[in-house]
């Protein structure tokens, strides 16, 4: 169940990313509230690591530059 587990919030993170880069969110709380909508219900715990936040905080930083 574990694995089964680390799987959908490795998927959830990816989604993040992807919503990240698409330059319509300025933040990470930004990004979270689309993935809650989305019916992600678990956003908060796949994006509590530093790295997550940091990645997906870049990520929106670097879509709005361009």
């Amino acid at each position: 169940m574990l694995h089964a587990d680390d799987r959908g919030l490795q998927a959830l993170r990816a989604r993040a990313y992807t919503l990240a880069e698409t330059g319509y969110f300025e933040n990470i709380r930004a990004v979270e509230q689309a993935l809650i909508a989305e019916g992600w219900p678990n956003a908060a715990q796949a994006l509590d690591s530093e790295y997550a936040r940091k990645a997906v905080g870049e990520r929106c930083r670097m879509a709005q530059a361009h």
